[in-house]
């Protein structure tokens, strides 16, 4: 029984992600979205995308990473991608996502480490794709608001290219194809302050 009461204990430890406020603002929505509601987001979004993918996925390996990819923003906080890539950051997630771990059994605590080192390296198709899809909601939330966190946190158009089309051009051309043109048009309403 043990186990059992252990995986409990982490089902309320998760409940934090729920407080971790992120950097972009759902569609249509005043106020900051948390990264539960980004994981969840994302998974239906895999779900979505699966058939555009330009590799051999298993969506299920998929749907666990991206639901435990962002577990160790409860004790590390959320970064902008295009400054939370750095090797302090990861770090400070990686203890996290440890510690969280540590309350399941032991099976599933490698389990769902292994599979948050897979997606944080980025190598295997189901991570790549998997990174790849995790870009997409707040792409689709900036040309959708304004580009409200671009221009909050000094973002430019060459950064957004630079980071989303490297993640996502290779797995989902033709979604890249359809995300760059919208962020081509949007530059030319000036949707980035410069």
């Amino acid at each position: 029984m043990q186990g059992v009461a252990n995986v409990l204990s982490f089902i309320v430890e998760v409940e934090q992600l729920k407080a971790v406020i992120r950097k972009t603002k759902p569609v249509g929505l005043d106020r900051y979205e948390n990264s539960a509601e980004h994981s969840w987001h994302v998974c239906l979004s895999a779900l979505m995308l699966k058939d555009y993918a330009k590799l051999d996925i298993d969506i299920n390996r998929v749907i666990k990473m991206l639901l435990i990819h962002d577990l160790g923003e409860i004790d590390a906080g959320d970064t902008i991608i295009y400054a939370s890539e750095t090797v302090e950051n990861k770090l400070k997630e990686e203890a996290g996502i440890v510690r969280l771990l540590s309350i399941l059994p032991s099976a599933s605590q490698q389990e769902y480490l292994a599979l948050w080192r897979e997606f944080e390296q980025g190598k295997t198709s189901d991570a790549v794709f998997a990174k790849a899809v995790d870009r997409i909601p707040p792409l689709l939330h900036n040309l959708n608001g304004g580009g409200h966190s671009w221009n909050k946190h000094q973002i430019s158009k060459e950064q957004v290219l630079a980071l989303n089309s490297a993640r996502i051009s290779a797995v989902l051309p033709d979604v890249w194809q359809e995300l760059e043109r919208q962020l081509t048009l949007a530059a030319e309403r000036g949707i980035f302050e410069e």
